[in-house]
């Protein structure tokens, strides 16, 4: 299933670097905000181990 870019993917203040997505200093406080959202949304423990998880149980369980 296509997922939609995040907005804050498309600023200059956006740094995209592999394992460590961060913002420029001087980043508009609403861009902080969505970023910050966004990052926090990839931590939710119900989706562990899902395609929008951070996290894969080992032994994995089935």
């Amino acid at each position: 299933m296509p997922r939609i870019r995040p907005e804050f993917t498309k600023s200059p203040y956006f740094v995209e670097e592999p394992g460590n997505w961060h913002l420029k200093t001087g980043a508009p406080k609403e861009l902080q905000i969505e970023f910050e959202n966004f990052m926090d949304s990839l931590k939710d423990p119900e989706e562990a181990g899902t395609i929008n998880g951070i996290d894969i149980d080992y032994p994995y369980s089935r």
